[in-house]
């Protein structure tokens, strides 16, 4: 009997110890609205490449992955509240992020593109900011920070949804969307008839994981990830898993891709 109670007690201070020592949740904020990189599949659950990213980088690190669904514009302050852990949702690493937050080294390239009305005179980013013009923009984008501080003469269009930017657009109410190469591009061909995609961006941006400034044990873990997984063809299998239509599309057109 002393045995056995022996035996138990050991037991549970090998358990005990071990969950003590257990890697803690790696919480991950996205908003999970931006197919094909952050949504939910026909049951709910969250998928696309952002996802799929954050799960190797917690298998990378031996944590249990939890994933909240975050609005956009509220990412960074769940970031620097401690609610989150890092971010990963297509967000472009600016200057002006910088300023509050840090960035792992970049993972993916991009650039503003734009979706355009049949009948618009837009043809460049040149013809953007003119009396008269009326452009869409998401609020807390890229393209909304561009806008703000490009766009002296043309009406600014601030829409919360990318959906509605795109309607403003398809329904002629505005003259270009400023938004990403790839979703210009899935825009466009779900309006073909009323719009054009001028895909070729006129700002080069790259995409970087979001961090906390003073967590570089957590960003060295994540460069680490990221080189790795890179090097094993880990973007190229998301890329042919999610994008294979776009990539072909991209390619004939000589644009460079995302991976």
């Amino acid at each position: 009997m002393r045995a056995s109670a022996l035996t138990l007690l050991v037991c549970l201070l090998i358990t005990t110890a071990m969950a003590a020592s257990a890697a803690p949740p790696l919480r991950v904020g996205m908003e999970l609205s931006y197919p094909p990189f952050e949504m939910t599949d026909p049951q709910g659950r969250p998928t696309g490449v952002s996802v799929k990213l954050a799960e190797a980088l917690g298998h990378h690190l031996g944590r249990e992955l939890v994933i909240e669904n975050i609005a956009f514009d509220g990412l960074i302050p769940a970031l620097k509240t401690g609610k989150i852990d890092c971010i990963i949702s297509s967000m472009t690493a600016t200057p002006e992020r910088s300023r509050s937050i840090a960035f792992s080294e970049p993972y993916l390239k991009t650039g503003l593109a734009l979706l355009v009305g049949k009948g618009s005179p837009v043809q460049s980013s040149a013809d953007l900011d003119a009396s008269g013009r009326t452009i869409a923009v998401k609020k807390g984008t890229t393209g909304h920070q561009y806008a703000s501080t490009s766009l002296k003469r043309a009406r600014l269009l601030v829409l919360d949804k990318e959906s509605a930017a795109v309607m403003e657009v398809a329904q002629g109410k505005a003259d270009a969307f400023i938004y990403d190469s790839l979703s210009v591009y899935q825009n466009q061909k779900r309006h073909s008839d009323t719009t054009r995609a001028l895909l070729r961006p006129f700002r080069e941006e790259t995409w970087a994981v979001g961090l906390r400034p003073g967590d570089t044990q957590l960003r060295d873990q994540v460069n680490e990830f990221l080189k790795q997984f890179r090097a094993e063809g880990g973007f190229e299998k998301l890329g042919d898993e999610f994008l294979p239509e776009e990539k072909a599309a991209f390619k004939a057109q000589d644009i460079p891709f995302y991976f």
